[in-house]
């Protein structure tokens, strides 16, 4: 399962965000727990100065903007970071 963070005051965008991402993961197999972070403490400590932002396993991969289901279908096939290694 991987944890999806979306980054956000909870305004339209982000709730679009929150649904592509569980499009996406249905699209390409994969279980998500999505959180929901929205206090604006907490998304700067993602370094997130413009929402909404996503982040994957803590790894932003976008911000400021709706990211696309295609996008995020490869964000959820892509290994972490730390397994790219």
């Amino acid at each position: 399962m991987k944890k999806v963070q979306v980054l956000g005051p909870g305004c339209p965008k982000c709730q679009q965000v929150a649904a592509n991402v569980v499009e996406a993961a249905k699209a390409v197999g994969v279980e998500v727990e999505v959180e929901k972070v929205s206090k604006p403490m907490d998304i700067a400590k993602y370094g997130v100065m413009f929402t909404p932002g996503l982040a994957v396993e803590g790894e932003v991969v976008c911000a400021g903007r709706i990211p696309s289901v295609e996008e995020i279908k490869g964000w959820l096939e892509a290994e972490p970071a730390k397994e790219r290694r």
